[in-house]
């Protein structure tokens, strides 16, 4: 039996040694037609595109969406179940690479890096006395939602020497391990936090949530960063509040839109350090989020429900497409 699976990005040469024979390869799009290859897919592995009735429209054998990452806010839950298109996603794929690179950005704002480096290529010397670290040790990191990602980036906090404060509304008390305080309010966090990283999924609820009423309450000269989703922050609010003084530094590897245009006036700050949603490239995580999808592919055109359905609504519905097909 052979899969049509549609492949939204170009599939390298190490991944593809995953790929079965029995997978029919479609895809990926081109630039005049991104969609291009999609028309008979019966699964889709998806990055960046917006998977809703638009695209569902291209695709009318599509039985599944499948997402190479943790976050889904680009599909359209309520229009696949309606379709009966399973959606999927690998909430353990890039945990391990995400905790770090925020733990980079943390330290990258935390020891003013972007700005030491800058004065040392423009040769103004007196480097010693004009650099004002913070000093992490003592201090309080407050984490926005505590899921995978945020526990170990906790972990190393702690390691750090830092107190660790978590706000979650939807994790029960028995989820805060003792070490880790609970915030009860967002505001509670953002008014004791020394540092603030954020992560929690996009949702059409919490849109710029980190605007300026949020960044007034945090402490003066705090840190700031965002390894989630980009659309979560309200940029020109954020630049104010690095003018202010109210931040004293921020790291960024999600920003809307993506990427920032060179000429955008956070790329050419000293107090913040943004790279462009690289925090999951690496190889490990690459191959453990391309295998993960590719395997729950499978499984929903075999008719095997995947582990990881996102709308479960949905699967009467998929079982019920592919016995019409046999």
């Amino acid at each position: 039996m052979s899969y049509r699976i549609w492949f939204e990005r170009r599939v390298t040469p190490e991944l593809m040694l995953f790929v079965p024979p029995s997978v029919d390869m479609l895809g990926p799009g081109r630039d005049g037609d991104p969609l291009a290859g999609i028309s008979t897919a019966r699964a889709a592995m998806a990055a960046r595109l917006d998977y809703d009735d638009n695209l569902f429209d291209r695709a009318p054998d599509l039985l599944g969406v499948f997402r190479t990452g943790i976050g889904y806010d680009t599909v359209d839950l309520e229009a696949a179940t309606r379709r009966g298109i399973a959606a999927c996603n690998v909430p353990q794929g890039p945990t391990v690479p995400t905790a770090e690179h925020s733990i980079a950005l943390l330290l990258a704002a935390a020891k003013q890096l972007v700005r030491s480096n800058d004065r040392l290529r423009e040769g103004t010397g007196n480097y010693y006395l004009r650099h004002q670290a913070m000093e992490l040790d003592g201090k309080t990191l407050g984490l926005v939602g505590y899921g995978r990602i945020a526990r170990r980036v906790g972990a190393v906090g702690l390691a750090l020497g830092m107190n660790i404060l978590a706000h979650d509304p939807y994790l029960p008390d028995e989820g805060f391990p003792p070490e880790v305080e609970r915030a009860s309010t967002l505001e509670e966090l953002l008014g004791r936090s020394d540092a603030v990283s954020v992560h929690i999924p996009m949702s059409p609820g919490n849109s710029r949530m980190f605007n300026a009423d949020a960044f007034a309450v945090m402490k003066k000269g705090a840190l700031f960063v965002n390894a989630a989703r980009g659309g979560l922050v309200d940029h020109d609010d954020l630049i104010d509040a690095l003018d202010s003084g109210r931040l004293s530094g921020a790291g960024l590897d999600v920003t809307d839109p993506e990427p920032l245009d060179p000429d955008h006036p956070l790329l050419h700050r000293t107090d913040v350090m943004v790279t462009p949603h690289v925090a999951s490239a690496t190889p490990e995580a690459r191959e453990r989020m391309f295998t993960t999808a590719l395997d729950q592919a499978l499984m929903v055109l075999e008719g095997k429900r995947p582990p990881h359905l996102l709308n479960p609504d949905a699967w009467p519905g998929v079982l019920r497409r592919l016995a019409g097909d046999r």
